[in-house]
């Protein structure tokens, strides 16, 4: 069993859904709502601990009754909270989620995940001895990554970069991460000056750009690779991405080619979305390798 530090954000997720999407100024009746654990740093988390790893949490929550429910996920989902602190007189972060039309809008409050300090990674740094892979993203201080990424440097640990939400990244984030996933616009924000072709090619077989339905392309050295994703009937897309980059994680932790691995991230993720919710969705180790 491989073993995998998530370094991120945990949050409850405020899910409304609706057959239009509200306009400025515009009201419109919705059809449901729930509230579930979510957080992109979470998902991947118990994404991964589901297709059969072992996995630490690195990330903080608040001191309220969110916070319980996070904590009380991650541990029926298998994932260490040896490293989930919760942060006193601060509420836990949230997102507030509307599907309609097909896809989804996402507004991130951060909140406790704010508290995911450089100085905090450093005291959770036994999470990260024996790891085989970390994963990060970018729902926590930006500050946090540059420091993660140098920790993993120094320690050895492959770093997958999930550069979500958009930002600008630091080269030396980039220089030092071992794998990058943006989705199409954040590649545009990474890299504002060139194609996304020349981005692939300045970094073959590191960088991985993920288009959807369309599936993930990437460079491997000598040509540009796309490898498609899979056709499902589509529930709720929240979290596919998340899954994507947990399997892809998984995979590569266990030494999987990387087209293999970037294909069974993507039958995981095709298959994250046939369910409602980031995390209600996220198949097990064996249905993914049943439908392989």
């Amino acid at each position: 069993m491989v073993k995998i530090v998530v370094i991120g954000s945990a949050s409850i997720d405020l899910v409304v859904t609706a057959s239009k999407r509200p306009g400025a100024g515009e009201t419109v009746l919705g059809e449901s709502f729930k509230a579930v654990p979510g957080g992109k740093g979470a998902n991947q988390a118990v994404a991964a601990s589901r297709l059969g790893a072992e996995v630490t949490m690195v990330g903080r929550v608040g001191d309220d009754l969110y916070g319980e429910q996070i904590l009380n996920n991650f541990k029926s989902n298998g994932v260490s909270i040896d490293y989930v602190e919760p942060v006193t007189h601060m509420e836990s972060g949230t997102a507030h989620i509307v599907l309609a039309e097909g896809d989804n809008s996402i507004v991130f409050v951060q909140a406790a995940n704010n508290e995911v300090t450089p100085g905090y990674i450093d005291r959770s740094i036994k999470a990260f001895e024996g790891a085989d892979m970390a994963i990060i993203q970018q729902e926590i201080p930006e500050q946090s990554v540059v420091h993660a990424s140098r920790v993993c440097k120094k320690l050895g640990i492959p770093l997958l970069l999930n550069p979500a939400p958009a930002r600008p990244l630091a080269e030396e984030v980039i220089e030092n991460a071992a794998y990058i996933t943006p989705n199409e616009h954040e590649a545009k924000v990474l890299f504002p000056d060139i194609g996304v072709s020349e981005a692939l090619r300045k970094y073959p077989n590191k960088l991985f750009v993920t288009e959807g339905s369309r599936g993930v392309r990437y460079f491997d050295g000598e040509q540009e690779v796309l490898v498609p994703s899979y056709k499902v009937d589509v529930v709720d897309t929240t979290g596919a991405g998340d899954t994507f980059n947990a399997a892809f994680a998984v995979a590569l932790a266990e030494g999987k080619p990387i087209a293999d691995s970037v294909r069974f991230a993507n039958r995981a993720a095709s298959l994250s979305v046939t369910k409602f919710g980031a995390q209600g969705g996220m198949p097990k180790r064996r249905e993914v390798e049943a439908q392989m």
